[in-house]
């Protein structure tokens, strides 16, 4: 059998081993020191908006942390993406609050404005002013910013801006990352850079910084002896952990490109083909194509391709299944209007690692086009 086709799977640089060499060298191996300073000093010149930058252990950790910052707590309400990953969805439940999904527009397939404002004012109605809106950068395309943040403004609702997909994502030539109250990126093993683990918190000021560090290390008051005043957690990221991600901030905008050019490969591939469609770039919009992903004309045709690329040792997946129809979620209010459902049944993920050769793209193109 061929060797596997992953859908995204991590691709070292090469100087990771500098830094995690010093961290071992200087012993700092705790969840503090250098490299997580350095990493996160890394990014926010990245990012390049003047924003604070808190490393942690997780892009969860990161979005629990954002709310707890909110006060959101037991029986508030917080606007949530539909069309997302859970890790989206379940801090808010770890915070007693309760999620209001939100479907999708066909444009960049993130959160509907339109959706968005009905729901609000539905809420509202009901005695419920939503306390957060969790908006996502869906497979590192950006949301509709301008519409959103504006809408969030109009109803003094703040932002939590998902952008655990979409580091090097840009919307008007600004960094995605840098438009929420709070931003949260991830790290994970498949994302565009990681750390093997790990995530980080962007804030608009260094008390917000310095706050989030605070409850991630345990909420250790200052004191000789161990005090708390409040609920802490382990969320902060080590030395050893943020020096790999050092070494992948140096190859970050190369992997951007090679994913860009896995995209670029399959829209030239599939132009003539009427079954398969791919999501273009609105205007403003610069996305980091962290996966490439295609719409088919049916679930049977999508479950059929699949299916055939599984059998030749290649990994897809379909798209994320929305959270208002995941079964820990039946009972949440959801605003609906079918966007979501339909990229569910028809969409698919196909392999789009930086490190992909052309090989390998040479090779899912040959069982796509004998499937076809």
């Amino acid at each position: 059998m061929n060797p596997k086709i992953w859908l995204s799977s991590p691709h070292m640089s090469g100087n990771e081993q500098f830094y995690i060499h010093e961290a071992f060298a200087s012993n700092w191996v705790a969840p503090l020191g250098p490299n997580v300073s350095g990493f996160e000093m890394d990014l926010q010149s990245y990012l390049n908006e003047d924003r604070n930058v808190a490393a942690l252990s997780s892009g969860t950790a990161a979005l629990h942390l954002s709310l707890i910052l909110l006060g959101v707590g037991t029986g508030d309400e917080v606007i949530c993406q539909s069309k997302t990953f859970s890790a989206s969805a379940n801090p808010i439940v770890y915070q007693g609050a309760t999620p209001v999904f939100v479907d999708s527009e066909k444009e960049t397939w993130n959160m509907c404005p339109l959706q968005l404002e009905i729901a609000i004012k539905d809420r509202i109605s009901k005695g419920k002013h939503p306390k957060a809106i969790v908006a996502v950068h869906l497979y590192g395309m950006p949301y509709k910013v301008d519409e959103i943040n504006k809408i969030a403004a109009t109803y003094n609702i703040p932002v939590i801006e998902d952008s655990a997909e979409a580091l090097g994502s840009q919307y008007k030539g600004q960094k995605c990352g840098t438009f929420g109250d709070f931003s949260i990126l991830s790290f994970n093993g498949n994302k565009i850079i990681t750390t093997s683990g790990g995530g980080a918190l962007v804030t608009r000021t260094a008390s917000n910084k310095q706050k989030a560090i605070f409850l991630a290390t345990q909420a250790r008051d200052d004191a000789p002896h161990y005090q708390h005043s409040h609920i802490g957690y382990n969320y902060r990221m080590s030395n050893i952990v943020a020096g790999i991600g050092r070494g992948q901030m140096t190859i970050l905008d190369s992997h951007i490109e090679n994913r860009r050019a896995n995209y670029d490969f399959y829209a030239k591939a599939f132009s003539n083909f009427e079954q398969i469609s791919l999501l273009q770039e609105p205007e403003g919009h610069f996305s980091n194509r962290w996966l490439s992903c295609i719409l088919l004309d049916s679930k049977t045709t999508r479950e059929g391709l699949r299916l055939a690329l599984e059998k030749e040792n290649i990994e897809s997946r379909p798209l994320w299944k929305p959270m208002h129809q995941q079964p820990i979620f039946k009972d949440a209010p959801s605003y609906i209007n079918g966007v979501s459902d339909e990229l569910f049944e028809k969409g698919l993920c196909l392999p789009s690692g930086s490190n992909l050769t052309d090989n390998e793209r040479n090779r899912i193109l040959d069982v796509i086009n004998s499937y076809f």
